[in-house]
């Protein structure tokens, strides 16, 4: 109720871009700060239980709530983010080079659609930066992924050296990789999401990788993140490419051009349409995902998460992994101990030991 009572009330009364920057701020101070992560944890954290740790791409995850791309772009407010339920999450999107996105103001809340609208445009200070940034990290207790993309002045024909160099430089510093294909909001990168651009960006993508876990020595996860705006044939051909290509798994999805159902005044704004809106969209697509590859490719289900039924039906359609964005800037940080309990719940009802019992369960 603390953020409810206080924390919204004060952040909804301003902009929303700078109650972003407020809060991304106020985490990174917590995690250098002496007693700032324990004094999240011990008012947020989510304790680990063994129905609900789960164990995929070679990685442990705590929980199965992560945080999406977006909140924190540029690796700022890991130890924080890490310090209040999380059983992993995403920093990024982060681009080749430093961008500044596209104009302000460029983030809208629908409070009666319980939705957002952004078209930030991969603002974020670059990949050199982020590497020095996450450097720095001492601790990291879930894992951590870095979602790439292309800078804005990238024409679709050199896009996959701008993934690579991404990879390049933040190989050592992701313990997964997210390839984001599907935002709205830089012109024509939706297009790389079909065809032989697809094909080629993947093949690109995982020779970097290849290149790099053989520097190294450690071989990584990625995955690719889909876009909820396609047709049924459209995403047959989309999974079957991701499929031949050798990535770990599908991201399903990223933010919607649909203004379906919206009230607010703001859905007349452009850009990307997150939150509750996108629930059943998104849960269809994994289900569509699910059924093609016979459950063969693993799914982290994203979309217009607020309860644990929302996360539970998104499971049950197919996904190992869930993650939340909206949700958090409406709920605040006590979400994560409410969706853990909640999915425990539900799997004690349905009669399940564990979550991996659940994944798909629609399905049989």
């Amino acid at each position: 109720m603390l953020y409810r009572n206080f924390g919204k009330p004060f952040f909804f009364a301003m902009d929303a871009e700078k109650a972003h920057h407020l809060v991304i701020g106020s985490l990174n101070k917590a995690g250098r700060i002496p007693g700032g992560v324990s004094l999240l944890r011990s008012m947020y954290r989510v304790r680990e239980t063994a129905d609900l740790a789960t164990d995929l791409f070679g990685l442990h995850f705590p929980t199965p709530i992560g945080l999406a791309a977006g909140l924190d772009k540029n690796g700022e407010a890991v130890p924080g983010f890490s310090s209040i339920g999380f059983g992993f999450m995403e920093v990024g999107t982060v681009t080749p080079e430093p961008q500044p996105g596209n104009e302000q103001p460029r983030l809208f809340r629908l409070p009666q659609d319980e939705a957002l609208i952004n078209r930030m445009g991969f603002n974020n200070q670059g990949a050199a930066a982020m590497a020095t940034v996450l450097s720095g990290i001492k601790e990291r207790p879930i894992p951590v992924g870095i979602n790439i993309g292309k800078n804005k002045i990238t024409a679709n024909e050199d896009a996959p050296l701008d993934y690579r160099k991404c990879i390049e430089k933040l190989y050592s510093h992701a313990d997964f990789f997210v390839v984001n294909i599907s935002s709205p909001n830089t012109p024509d990168l939706r297009s790389l999401q079909h065809g032989s651009e697809l094909s080629d960006l993947l093949a690109a993508v995982m020779d970097q990788m290849k290149k790099e876990s053989q520097k190294s020595g450690v071989k990584k996860p990625v995955l690719v993140k889909i876009a909820p705006d396609v047709t049924e044939v459209e995403l047959k051909y989309m999974v079957d490419t991701i499929s031949k290509s050798g990535v770990s798994g599908i991201i399903a999805t990223n933010t919607t051009i649909s203004r379906e159902g919206l009230t607010h005044e703001n859905a007349k704004e452009t850009g990307g349409l997150s939150g509750k809106p996108l629930r059943d969209r998104s849960t269809e697509i994994i289900s569509q995902i699910y059924r093609q590859t016979n459950g063969q490719l693993p799914i982290i289900g994203s979309g217009g998460i607020f309860t644990a039924k929302d996360a539970y039906d998104k499971i049950k359609a197919g996904a190992s992994l869930v993650e939340i964005y909206t949700a958090l800037i409406y709920e605040g940080p006590e979400i994560n101990q409410r969706l853990h309990e909640g999915l425990r719940e539900l799997l004690r009802k349905d009669g399940y030991r564990h979550i991996s019992e659940a994944v798909g369960a629609d399905h049989r």
